[in-house]
């Protein structure tokens, strides 16, 4: 006879030893097991809050690896997982049992009957918020879960619900930091640099663009045109941002405010990384000029700007409505490089400082007098062709 109490106070004393749901999943399992539970696989659906991720699945099988997958909206919706029983879950908060021989006809079910399967069990993670999550148990053992099994089960779906919903709070509340501040300001949030005046300095590379002929735009087109368009132009500019360590601060309007930390001794490399996103989002850029060309529509373009340079970085604001950003005068000159872009007709501007640690071959564009800026800044470009 199973004997889960164990598990419960595991799961009741906050999962000491597991610092994350996956690890929950892979000491949980093999537990039940131990205790006695005929167990060979279990999977659950938790469902998050991210522009881009509806939920992430865990997986777990004896004698394998517990695994997490993300799930998009896609897959969430489609008609595929609409035919799947465990979604009634979803729809009657409840549990539910279905004994796999003979097969089901449902395909996630039918599935698992040709794997040898005989029994399946699904119940509902029920969060205080009143959101409805779900976690499936199925065994291979011939006559499949005794009466007993499912009231162990149920037993440890209330504390598992508890420690699902508390880890699943921390990563939306780490998604939604990551999403609109940024990764690492996020964590620094998190870690409790929340106090107003809390900042810090660092050294980076600062990037600054903007769009040409916004305005214009802004009273020629609707403001869904208007939101696409910039959506479309950010598009070109941040996976190149991330892609090479920067992160992306801030959206002003048509322009943008991203950073590339870094300290003295990669500080070369780390303007290599830059203009070289710079150059990246460019392409991305004429690339898509080409559909907007095709589909009738005006091209776009927009200018970026980088300098190098000691900045302070932390919360700044009124006392109950924070920013997490950075300022300085290399804040400064960076926007007021990128000011001249236009004027001087070039996609990528940078400092004289960039241009002096970076490793790409640069000509001399000038000096220039930049509002707030005491000395004429000398601006660097890329050969053109």
């Amino acid at each position: 006879m199973a004997d889960v109490r164990g598990v419960i106070d595991w799961l009741v004393r906050g999962v000491p030893g597991a610092k994350t749901a996956l690890e929950v999943v892979a000491k949980m399992c093999p537990d039940l097991v131990a205790a006695g539970l005929p167990l060979d696989r279990c999977e659950a659906m938790v469902r998050t809050l991210h522009p881009q991720i509806a939920g992430r699945h865990f997986h777990w099988q004896p004698d394998r690896t517990a695994t997490v997958t993300d799930r998009s909206f896609e897959e969430l919706h489609s008609p595929e997982m609409a035919s799947f029983a465990v979604m009634s879950v979803f729809a009657t908060h409840g549990a539910t049992r279905r004994r796999l021989v003979p097969a089901p006809r449902e395909p996630d079910l039918a599935g698992l009957a040709a794997e040898g399967y005989t029994d399946w069990f699904a119940g509902p993670l029920a969060f205080i918020t009143g959101e409805i999550h779900a976690i499936t148990f199925a065994t291979k053992r011939p006559g499949g879960f005794t009466d007993r099994d499912l009231e162990d089960l149920a037993s440890v779906l209330p504390p598992l619900s508890r420690i699902a919903e508390t880890l699943a709070l921390l990563r939306t509340a780490t998604n939604l930091l990551n999403t609109y501040v940024g990764h690492d300001a996020g964590a620094r949030i998190l870690a409790g640099q929340i106090q107003r005046g809390h900042v810090s300095g660092i050294h980076a590379v600062i990037w600054f663009s903007d769009l040409r002929g916004f305005t214009a735009m802004s009273s020629s087109r609707s403001p869904s045109e208007i939101v696409a368009t910039l959506n479309d132009v950010f598009d070109c500019q941040v996976p190149a941002i991330e892609a090479h360590g920067g992160e992306v601060l801030k959206y002003m309007g048509d322009g943008m405010f991203a950073i590339f930390p870094c300290d003295h001794h990669d500080r070369g490399q780390r303007c290599d990384d830059a203009l070289l996103a710079a150059i990246e989002s460019q392409k991305a850029l004429a690339e898509l000029n080409a559909r907007r060309t095709a589909a009738g529509k005006d091209a776009v373009r927009f200018g970026v700007a980088l300098h190098v340079g000691d900045v302070s970085y932390g919360n700044i604001g009124g006392a109950n409505r924070l920013d997490f950003t950075c300022i300085g005068a290399a804040v400064n000159l960076a926007a007021r490089l990128q000011g001249i872009t236009g004027q001087l007709g070039r996609d990528i501007v940078v400092s004289a400082e960039v241009a002096g640690a970076c490793s790409a071959r640069l000509e001399d564009l000038g000096a220039f007098a930049l509002k707030g800026v005491t000395d004429a800044a000398k601006a660097f470009g890329l050969p053109k062709r």
